[in-house]
């Protein structure tokens, strides 16, 4: 019995040892076929702490698509893996030269035969002076040599782009929106900031507005512009706020760096072509279902009819109905003030020069836009094309309101109606012509 359990515990060993013995010769087969497919080294240069990948004369691995399956170096004649600083180069004296431009070794060179020395891939290594004057002599550019400083933020810049890469990557396999980034957030706290410094009353708009009396827009008086009529005391009570919610919408402009940056005649063009549309904005998101009003520059709270008969006609009903639409999307204050920003930043707008420029900082802005929706995460279907369309209306808002003085013959009471109404801003501007 002794005999046969030493027997068991011998064949058992033996059994373990040819077990090790196959997985061994598997793993060396499995490295020797990596080795063999890629035919790569890790070799530790001299004087050096970091590991190059080399490969030697006898490559049979990667080869750029533009060089010929026998393309030789021009420094020394071994294969050449690739174009190195304007030339085509082996590894080998690719890095011989980023090394001696990086540590400045050249001064420390010298030959032995006066300068006289035959490189190729077998001598490469026996003159280094020589070997760097032949490096000169093919066109190999010490310019391109990055330094230690540049070599790290290229390779920053590489991982950077690779994880960004791997990001969207990750983001189109589950289905992930992206959110805004850390440039973006910059942008949307300088135009929520630019919005909160310069809308009336704030969040405490509902607290400090105060009612117009029903009497006052209800009937009118006089002939407006469009044909209709004019509410003269209503029509007054708009013209007190419509100078203040017209600077407040410069105000707001001038504080955004994008719009300072372009130039004069352009920051006027874009003021005048959407400050109707942003102050229509700041008018329908503060619409009440309770009272059913809109409240104006944050301080008087109207009727749909009081706005209409106060001189803005049909408009009146297109900034209604705007609200109301609003009211379901719960918009807070930097929606708001990226609203405001594409609106400011439309690129269409008659008689600019910068259109490239606008067109480029509208596109920021609809990006972090749409990227702070995501944030956001509201919880209506197809938030994001909602709420452009609201741009649309917001543009037909402005569109609708200036073609109300563009084809009329107007008596001197529909001329100081149009002046008051639509000439606010040429007062904030005196080089504007009324068209």
């Amino acid at each position: 019995k002794e005999r046969k359990k030493e027997r068991k515990k011998e064949r058992k060993k033996e059994r373990k040892k040819e077990r090790k013995k196959e997985r061994r010769k598997e793993k060396k087969e499995a490295s020797d076929f990596l080795c063999n497919k890629y035919s790569v080294t890790l070799e530790k240069e001299k004087n050096e702490n970091d590991y190059f990948l080399l490969t030697p004369s006898s490559m049979s691995g990667y080869i750029p698509s533009y060089l010929d399956k026998d393309e030789l170096c021009v420094v020394c004649g071994d294969k050449a893996t690739g174009y190195h600083y304007r030339c085509i180069t082996c590894e080998g004296c690719k890095g011989f030269f980023r090394r001696t431009i990086q540590k400045n070794l050249h001064p420390t060179y010298s030959c032995k035969y006066e300068g006289k020395c035959v490189i190729d891939k077998v001598t490469r290594n026996q003159c280094q002076e020589c070997r760097f004057k032949k490096c000169i002599y093919v066109g190999m550019a010490t310019d391109l040599v990055l330094d230690d400083s540049k070599r790290l933020a290229k390779r920053k810049l590489i991982e950077e782009n690779r994880e960004k890469r791997r990001r969207e990557e990750l983001q189109k396999t589950i289905g992930v929106k992206p959110e805004p980034t850390d440039e973006e957030w910059e942008l949307i706290k300088i135009v929520t900031e630019a919005h909160v410094a310069t809308n009336a009353q704030g969040s405490h708009w509902k607290q400090k507005r105060k009612f117009l009396p029903e009497d006052i827009g209800q009937a009118p008086i006089v002939n407006a512009p469009e044909g209709g009529k004019v509410d003269l005391e209503a029509f007054s009570q708009f013209t007190k706020i419509i100078t203040p919610a017209i600077t407040r919408v410069v105000d707001f402009a001038k504080k955004l760096p994008m719009f300072c940056e372009l130039p004069c005649e352009d920051q006027i063009i874009l003021l005048k072509g959407c400050c109707m549309e942003i102050m229509s904005l700041r008018a329908a998101v503060r619409y009440d279902p309770e009272s059913e009003t809109l409240t104006l520059n944050g301080e008087m709270a109207v009727t749909r009819g009081q706005l209409k008969n106060g001189g803005l006609g049909v408009v009146s009903d297109a900034i209604f109905d705007l609200g109301m639409s609003l009211s379901s999307f719960n918009l807070d204050d930097t929606e708001v003030a990226l609203l405001q920003a594409v609106l400011l930043m439309s690129s269409d707008r008659p008689g600019l020069v910068s259109i490239e420029r606008i067109e480029k900082y509208q596109e920021s802005f609809l990006l972090a836009f749409e990227h702070y929706i995501n944030y956001r995460k509201h919880h209506i279907a197809h938030f994001w094309p909602k709420l452009l369309m609201k741009v649309t209306d917001l543009r037909m808002i402005g569109a609708c309101h200036a073609s109300r003085f563009l084809h009329m013959k107007m008596d001197a009471a529909e001329l100081w109606i149009t002046l008051l109404w639509f000439g606010c801003l040429q007062t904030k501007f005196g080089s504007i012509q009324i068209y």
